[in-house]
């Protein structure tokens, strides 16, 4: 198999979880996540049972995965995009507060939906962070000289500050916000996001300051 074969095969596999992940969030948009089957979703995406299950174990899984794959990506753009003399430990913050907390009408929707199915809530909470392979990527942009086992950790560190920061969140669901007994988690994220990471802040700017050449101090 040639070099352009495989990029081809990858590309129609990137291709194939992305139309499911789209169609799980469009059908259970739509019909509620509890009245979407897997064979809903595959049929949708003009796949097989069996080729869904090569991607995704669950539905739940699949919902969430459309929710934070493309949040990822507008996460590690907004961190690379802060100006050059934003500190790293903000730079991460900022991103991260601000396209956790989406204030879009959309978003607020998917989020509603997510808190009220114990599943999603559940499946959130393991999917919520960012990428450490991506972060760890960003952050030596960032700091190109930073340790590559320093980045890494702290990657892994950011991952693990938000998804307790969401489980924190999470666990704080009141009772029933309306007549059609929905509930929402009391207290804004964005307070547990920052409240989080600003613990990670003095190790991420020491690092940096760490990382950098003799001749820039």
């Amino acid at each position: 198999m040639t070099t352009h074969d495989v990029g081809r095969r990858e590309r129609n596999k990137q291709a194939t979880r992305v139309a499911l992940r789209d169609a799980a969030l469009r059908l259970a948009m739509e019909h509620g996540p509890e009245n979407v089957r897997v064979s809903d979703i595959a049929d949708a995406a003009g796949v097989s049972p069996r080729t869904y299950n090569n991607y995704f174990s669950s539905r739940e899984q699949a919902i969430v995965d459309a929710v934070t794959a493309e949040r990822e990506q507008r996460i590690i753009s907004a961190i690379l995009g802060q100006p050059a003399e934003t500190g790293l430990s903000d730079a991460v913050l900022r991103a991260i507060v601000e396209h956790y907390a989406d204030p879009s009408d959309q978003a607020q929707d998917v989020l509603l939906m997510i808190t009220n199915n114990p599943a999603l809530r559940a499946s959130y909470v393991d999917r919520v962070a960012v990428s450490e392979d991506v972060l760890t990527d960003a952050l030596f942009e960032r700091a190109p000289n930073m340790d590559p086992l320093t980045a890494r950790v702290l990657a892994a560190s950011v991952g693990a500050a938000v998804r307790v920061a969401v489980g924190v969140w999470l666990s704080t669901l009141s009772g029933p916000a309306s007549s059609a007994g929905l509930v929402v988690p009391t207290g804004p994220l964005t307070d547990q996001l920052q409240a989080a990471l600003a613990a990670l802040a003095p190790a991420i700017d020491s690092a940096t300051s760490r990382a950098r050449p003799p001749n820039s101090r």
